[in-house]
């Protein structure tokens, strides 16, 4: 996400296809997961909290290490918005990017979805009414947390999210690092608040399973869009006093 190369040289139209193919690879893979693989809503061997949270590190190593060389892979409207905050991106740029990046998301839940049409007797019902992955408070959340905790979990983790995608990807940082230093840092994020809030730190994500999660999941999903966003401001007017860097 956010990899250090020169994003000005590839056309939007490139750049707008390079983030909906990403953000479809993350979502797929951590919904997938999730949905197919977690065992969270019956007694199986499923791969539970730990793979969810290894699933979303992996695809987002996939994802830009495909595409970052055209992007900048920030496959989440936090991102892009927290370097906007930090002046690494141009807010001209920021709506295009997170257009792209809802489009990608969405695109990832609806083939979810339509695998899910398919599954075993009642597969699909039980997947929508827990709710499509969706993130969420109280009646919502894993863990029944409420919403105080998940605002401060999604505003902290996603400023956090954002320190370390403009920290591995300033240009005094080891080249070719950083997919994997966010991917581990996703992964970390997602073993600590799946259970606060089923781990949002991206509206994109959120609104793209809120869309089959159904009215429940529709009606909290502005904590899933202000928190995320609100953390990303921090992070990105943070970020030069915080690690004491000039000239960006």
């Amino acid at each position: 996400m956010s990899e250090k190369v020169d994003v000005e040289e590839h056309s939007m139209t490139a750049r707008v296809l390079a983030e909906i193919w990403g953000t479809f690879v993350l979502v797929l893979g951590l919904i997938g997961a999730a949905i197919f693989a977690a065992g969270f809503h019956e007694d199986t061997n499923g791969v539970g909290i730990l793979g969810v949270a290894l699933a979303v590190g992996i695809a987002v190593l996939a994802a830009a290490y495909s595409v970052g060389r055209i992007s900048g892979a920030h496959f989440n409207p936090a991102v892009s918005v927290g370097l906007a905050f930090a002046k690494r991106m141009p807010w001209k740029d920021v709506p295009a990017y997170v257009l792209a990046q809802v489009v990608g998301g969405l695109l990832a839940t609806t083939l979810i979805y339509l695998i899910a049409t398919d599954g075993p007797l009642g597969f699909l019902l039980m997947s929508t009414e827990a709710g499509f992955a969706s993130n969420g408070y109280g009646e919502g959340s894993p863990g029944g947390f409420g919403l105080t905790a998940v605002i401060l979990a999604e505003v902290f983790f996603t400023a956090l999210l954002v320190w370390v995608v403009l920290g591995t990807t300033h240009k005094l940082a080891v080249v070719g690092f950083a997919p994997l230093a966010i991917g581990l840092t996703l992964t970390l994020i997602h073993i600590v608040t799946i259970p606060i809030s089923n781990t949002s730190v991206n509206p994109a994500r959120s609104l793209a399973t809120a869309v089959y999660g159904g009215a429940f999941p529709m009606s909290q999903l502005w904590v899933f869009i202000v928190a995320p966003l609100a953390g990303a401001a921090l992070a990105g007017l943070t970020y030069r006093v915080m690690l004491n860097r000039k000239g960006d």
